[in-house]
Formats: structure tokens, C-alpha cells, sequence
């Protein structure tokens, strides 16, 4: 099996973090426990670096293969975390090292407990009035004495405009809701204009967090089967599902070559 190694310092005490990327079907994802990825980012925030961190699936992985956008946008990333449980299939079929998903909403729940104890500030951009507004409602009654310094919906096609508001609020961590990969695309195309640290795509998190769209009870989540909840709700999902075959097939025709 191929890893490539970066380096990662921890911020906790007499720990030294090394970040594997374990290579899945030619990406790479880290092996990072939420824990540690908190601590990654709370230096690179601390150290005025920029990071960027995708929520990697099977889909996203099969949309590589066919689209080069797609998996450069994957390869740039600092954080590639994995968000399907077919990552963690994928890692077991592989003998590999990830364990357990790390998935896009948690990540960003994560973002949002480390702003409230360092005062980060936070900027919502994307999904639609009503999502945006009552996930920015969610978190202030969660999180107290979170900073959310801004927020605007995806329906802004003023770019210039959105990014200005961005710079303006002063936000330290931007979470984007656009759908995936619209949302990888924007961060690409503008995160070296914005003055915010960690960049987050989050797809339709906004509309968990606001309760219009419920998330599959927790039990089901512990046990890799959110999907299932997911695909009762909404059966056009199995076309989704049917690519997690060919991702699966993939995986072992790439384990016999």
C-alpha cells in the first residue's frame, strides 16, 4: 500500500502527529481522528496558514476518474477526510488504516465547538434563505458564545460581493454549502482572495442544522448505515448506490492488479 506523509505537529502536550494519506483508487485520505484534526487545524489557524478539507466519497472518488477538475480539487486538499462509509470499506478491503468515517457535518460541528473555546470567527455561505439562517440560529444555541460573523445564502451570484462580505466579517473558518463539487470549485477559485484561515465544504449540513432535512437517528450513523436511512427517505438515492457497486468492484479489480 502507497501513503504519503506529511507533517502535522500536534498542539496537545508531548504529541507528535504524522498525517498519513492512505491512496484509494489513486486518492489520498487522511487517516486523522477528529480529535487530531482538531488540533492540525487550530495551529494552521495559529500559524496564519490556510487549509482546506474535503469530505471524500466514493462518488467524489468516481467523479475523479472521469473529470481531471475534480481530482485536482481532491489532490489539492489539506484535509481530504473520510466522509462515505464506502472510504472506510474501501480501507478494510486495503488492510489500511482508517477506522471510522469522519464525516463533512461532524467536521464542522468539531470547527464550531474549537471556535467557541478559541473565539474564532465563523462565516455560513451557501444553501438556500431559510437553511443558512436557521443554521446560524442552531449553532448560537449550541454553541453560546460562538462568533458567527456572517452569513449569506447560495443564491448570491454576485461574486465579488460574496467575497467582500466574507473579508469584511473578518471570519477565520468559512463553511460553503453549494453542493458538491460546485462548492469544492468555489473554495479553489477563491480562497487566496479571502483573508479566512480554514475553508470547509459542507453540502447539505445547513439544512440539517436548520431541521429542514432530518439526519438518520444516531444509532444508525454509529453503524455505517446512514445511507440506508437515507436512501428510505429519498429511494431516487440508489442510483448513488449502484456507484458504490462499481466503486466496490473497482477496489477489488485494483487489489488483484
Amino acid at each position: 500500500m502507497e501513503y504519503n506523509r506529511k507533517e502535522c505537529k500536534s498542539v496537545r502536550p508531548v504529541v507528535h502527529k504524522i498525517m498519513i494519506k492512505e491512496q484509494i483508487l489513486g486518492i489520498g485520505v487522511c487517516c486523522l481522528d477528529y480529535k487530531d484534526l482538531e488540533n492540525c487545524i487550530r495551529q494552521d489557524i495559529e500559524n496564519g496558514k490556510k487549509s482546506f478539507a474535503v469530505a471524500i466519497n466514493p462518488e467524489k472518488i468516481l467523479a475523479s476518474r472521469r473529470d481531471a477538475g475534480v481530482k485536482e480539487i481532491l489532490e489539492s486538499a489539506d484535509y481530504p477526510i473520510p466522509d462515505g462509509i464506502g472510504i472506510v470499506i474501501a480501507s478494510k478491503i486495503k488492510k489500511g488504516n482508517i477506522k471510522k468515517r469522519v464525516t463533512g457535518i461532524e467536521c464542522m460541528n468539531m470547527l464550531c465547538g474549537l471556535s467557541h473555546k478559541m473565539g474564532y470567527k465563523i462565516f455560513l455561505y451557501g444553501a438556500a434563505p431559510q437553511s443558512v439562517e436557521g443554521a446560524k440560529n442552531t449553532l448560537e444555541k449550541m454553541y453560546p458564545d460562538i462568533k458567527i460573523s456572517g452569513f449569506m445564502d447560495g443564491y448570491e451570484q454576485d461574486n465579488e460581493k460574496i467575497t467582500a462580505a466574507i473579508n469584511q466579517s473578518g471570519a477565520d473558518i468559512v463553511f460553503v454549502a453549494l453542493g458538491s463539487p460546485k462548492q469544492e470549485y468555489w473554495i479553489c477559485q477563491n480562497k487566496e482572495r479571502l483573508c479566512a484561515k480554514v475553508f470547509l465544504g459542507v453540502g447539505g449540513s445547513f439544512d440539517v442544522l436548520s431541521g429542514r432535512v432530518k439526519r438518520a437517528p444516531e444509532f444508525m450513523q454509529k453503524i455505517g448505515l446512514e445511507w440506508l436511512y437515507r436512501l428510505i427517505k429519498e429511494p431516487k438515492r440508489i442510483v448513488r448506490q449502484i456507484k458504490l457497486l462499481k466503486f466496490v468492484g473497482l477496489l477489488i479489480a485494483d487489489r488483484k492488479g
